[in-house]
């Protein structure tokens, strides 16, 4: 799963953390709610990957955007590979303490999500929480999680929602419906006299996306896309809210609507197709082979 691609390709970036923003993911990163939430997340992608004939007894998972490595914790519990990257230098230290203090192998890395230390068609999960709202550059986020993702691979993607009102990366009410030069503002006070505003995060949200303009990116990715309402069980829901999940699913102004209604963007990916650069690259490779 490892290429000789290192840290080093994230020098250019700053690994610390602000004290209040480590303090926070410490404690946040243990507690129920987000227990929970990744649990979900790895039940629905063994879910989405069973159903679909791929064997989930033993994957490779990139977990990208690791943090202090829970959601990492969690699939290596289950005897996967795991793979965590973060940018963030203290997160990633506690994140290799917590898995040496329960036993557990998880390869954790200081790196950049735009350079993946990642061989192509290297993983079967990759998994980008909270991720690309942060990276300026967020579509090489995605073309290198194209690249590393085999076929009938799933990736996995939590973000900002601009069609919702309610958020939680400022603290300023409205704020995903603020014009993008006001935004633009407050990002600048976020990073220099105003930390408080985006929760000390030393790179605060500067992406704001629906649903709908990352299907229509991933698409020629070679990605068939699945959003929140594709991805309910209905064995497990009853009455009115299995009614408004067919309602969603069948009208699309409908399911317009309950992204509206949706404070983030989460949605799964399935790899069904290779691009045209992994082509290529494979194409350099044969050749190279050859001679």
């Amino acid at each position: 799963m490892n290429s000789t691609r290192s840290e080093d390709n994230a020098t250019s970036f700053d690994h610390g953390s602000d004290p209040h923003f480590l303090a926070y993911y410490e404690e946040a990163s243990l507690s129920e709610a987000t227990l929970q939430r990744f649990r979900t997340i790895r039940s629905k992608a063994l879910a989405l990957l069973a159903a679909r004939g791929h064997d989930t007894a033993h994957l490779r998972v990139a977990d990208i955007g690791c943090g202090a490595g829970t959601q990492s914790l969690l699939w290596a519990e289950l005897g996967h590979s795991v793979l965590g990257l973060d940018i963030n230098a203290p997160l990633v230290e506690l994140a290799r303490q917590r898995a040496a203090k329960r036993g557990l192998r998880v390869d954790f890395r200081v790196g950049t999500a735009t350079a993946l230390p990642l061989e192509d068609s290297s993983v079967d999960v990759c998994l980008l929480p909270e991720l690309l709202e942060h990276v300026p550059d967020w579509e090489a986020c995605l073309r290198e999680a194209a690249r590393s993702l085999d076929i009938g691979g799933l990736l996995y993607v939590s973000t900002t929602n601009v069609l919702c009102p309610v958020q939680s990366e400022f603290n300023l009410p409205l704020y995903s419906w603020y014009p993008s030069f006001v935004k633009r503002r407050y990002e600048r006070l976020a990073v220099t006299t105003r930390p408080a505003l985006a929760n000390y995060a030393k790179y605060p949200a500067v992406n704001w996306f629906t649903f709908y303009g990352l299907r229509d990116y991933l698409a020629p990715l070679g990605f068939k896309c699945l959003d929140r309402f594709d991805m309910i069980d209905l064995e497990r829901v009853r009455g009115l809210m299995r009614s408004l999940v067919r309602m969603a699913r069948a009208i699309a102004p409908v399911r317009f609507f309950g992204h509206l209604l949706t404070p983030s963007t989460a949605m799964f990916a399935v790899k069904t197709a290779s691009t045209a650069n992994e082509r290529g690259s494979a194409h350099v490779r044969e050749r190279g082979a050859a001679h």
